[in-house]
């Protein structure tokens, strides 16, 4: 087995290029492990600013032709041609693949790092991959691990507290621009965990005005569960914006919800000042809004050119970040390469049983087997511990020693009394 990560990211790639690699990105991971035999399971991480896949290939052999059904899947979708696609998705294996998830789950390769919305949206893709029925032991172990790390981080340096979130960012930019928040009227576009998040920290702001529109018409359901109004359904999205100071958008709906037309028809009778809080991959506002008289746009790259930079505790959890990877990694390989070990322990452990069950009731000492048993044990116990200290150091040379020297050794003779 062998894990292996494909990455695309806001740190290396424009976010256009991000939405269009990330399109109808669900159905990814059940593709390829429906259709590729070299792919036993499959994690899709796609946020706001990255999309990611985590793949249980069955060896080393078989990664290249994994990472062709990649470029090969996801250029279907995208409209790039595969060769494109390969070059845009960066490659982890072993424990740099852990490393990467882990850091990711912490906050550190976030638009804002110690951003804590992306460890729940990192539980939130294995639980994915367990409904489409992609995930693998392999892949639950890495995931349920990563969400271990970023407790541990979070726990030991404290990065995230301030509350510090991408949602947090774009309304601390937005916000230059408006009344009080208690008299700001906001239009929220969304009915997902994003605009929650958003919906919470707009409450926490102290925006009491709040309605809801939801192009997928959840919009009902959603505000009355968490005390706002809803923009009723049927209703003119751009006409319900004349009045109003802040749009936050986060439906993530297949193009744009809000299109320049409509606002610019929308707001011809008025000067009213708007902000608008694009937190969609794929743009639920054109973008093109920026250029309406008294329209201000905050979009992700905004968001990117504003947040908050590296802090001392960043040092130490990359440091933390590094350590539980190596350890995840060493663990692993004690776990793949173990069954070699117990295998030969059983033959020894099983032959010596065999024999002495082998003896009839008066030929049976109890004491004679007790120590025969014990140094049995003793003769194993050596090479056993260092073909696992050899696992868990990936040295290969000294666990092929120490699996030789269990190898060596034959059941005891057991014997039998005159």
């Amino acid at each position: 087995m062998v894990l292996l990560s494909l990455v695309a990211s806001h740190r290396d790639l424009d976010l256009g290029v991000l939405e269009r690699l990330s399109s109808d990105v669900h159905a990814v991971g059940r593709e390829l492990v429906g259709a590729s035999p070299s792919i036993a399971g499959a994690v899709v991480l796609a946020t706001c600013n990255r999309f990611e896949l985590y793949l249980d290939v069955a060896d080393a052999e078989h990664a290249p032709e994994a990472r062709a059904a990649v470029a090969a899947t996801v250029a279907a979708r995208s409209g790039y041609d595969p060769t494109r696609v390969a070059e845009h998705l960066a490659v982890h294996t072993g424990t740099d693949s852990a490393a990467h998830l882990f850091a990711v789950a912490s906050g550190l390769e976030s638009m804002v790092v110690g951003e804590r919305e992306i460890a729940g949206q990192v539980r939130r893709a294995l639980t994915t991959a367990r409904k489409d029925g992609t995930t693998t032991s392999a892949l639950e172990s890495l995931f349920q691990a990563a969400s271990r790390v970023s407790r541990k981080v979070e726990g030991r340096t404290g990065l995230g507290a301030a509350g510090r979130s991408v949602v947090g960012v774009a309304l601390d930019i937005a916000e230059r621009d408006l009344v009080a928040w208690p008299q700001v009227r906001c239009v929220l576009i969304g009915t997902g965990s994003y605009a929650g998040a958003s919906l919470a920290a707009l409450k926490a702001r102290g925006c009491r005005d709040v309605r809801v529109y939801s192009p997928s018409g959840r919009a009902t359901t959603f505000a009355s569960a968490r005390g706002v109004t809803a923009v009723p359904a049927g209703a003119d999205l751009a006409a319900e914006l004349a009045c109003v100071d802040l749009v936050v958008a986060c439906s993530g709906a297949a193009g744009a919800v809000l299109t320049v037309d409509a606002l610019a028809e929308a707001r011809s009778a008025t000067s009213h000042p708007l902000t608008v809080v694009d937190l969609a991959l794929r743009h639920d506002v054109d973008p093109g809004v920026r250029e309406l008289p008294g329209v201000r746009l905050v979009s992700l790259t905004t968001v990117a050119e504003h947040a908050p930079a590296e802090h001392g505790a960043v040092l130490e959890a990359r440091e933390l970040v590094g350590k539980a990877a190596a350890a995840y990694e060493a663990e692993r390989r004690v776990r793949e390469w173990n069954p070699a070990v117990l295998a030969e322990r059983s033959r020894v452990l099983g032959g010596l049983e065999a024999a002495l069950s082998a003896l009839a009731d008066d030929q049976r000492d109890e004491r004679t087997a007790r120590a025969l048993r014990r140094r049995t044990r003793a003769a194993l116990h050596g090479p056993t511990v260092r073909a696992r200290e050899a696992a868990r150091a990936g040295d290969t040379a000294a666990y092929a020693a120490a699996l030789a020297e269990l190898a060596a050794i034959s059941p005891p003779q057991v014997p039998v009394p005159a």
